[in-house]
């Protein structure tokens, strides 16, 4: 059996003031990560779906990245009011949220782009 079901990879770069990529970390990926913990945990879902910190996950012009595995669905943009949508829709139901979805061709390749 496997450790878990799926990975959460939450991007937590920082970068340095003013670099022009920017960065999820001051985009509040620490808070997005530390949510997704809580809430899993909350759920009970903790032992079977792990939210990890991530290192850069070179997505930062969409930040914050979060990035969900074994699917490798790539989602942009996330904000701490988007966590409980990615669980109960992608987590939960393996339905994964198209509104939070990076379109760009680099990401979510198996997919068509819209």
């Amino acid at each position: 059996m496997k450790r878990f079901e799926k990975h959460i990879f939450v991007c937590e770069n920082k970068r340095p003031d003013g670099h022009p990529k920017g960065c999820c970390a001051d985009k509040n990926s620490l808070e997005v990560r530390a949510l997704f913990k809580k809430r899993l945990k909350e759920l009970g879902l903790n032992s079977s779906v792990r939210a990890n910190a991530a290192g850069c996950l070179d997505a930062c012009e969409y930040g914050v990245t979060v990035l969900v595995y074994p699917e490798q669905i790539w989602y942009g943009g996330v904000t701490v009011e988007d966590v409980d949508e990615i669980i109960q829709q992608h987590i939960l139901k393996n339905n994964p949220v198209e509104r939070l979805k990076i379109r760009d061709e680099r990401f979510n390749k198996d997919e068509k782009q819209i």
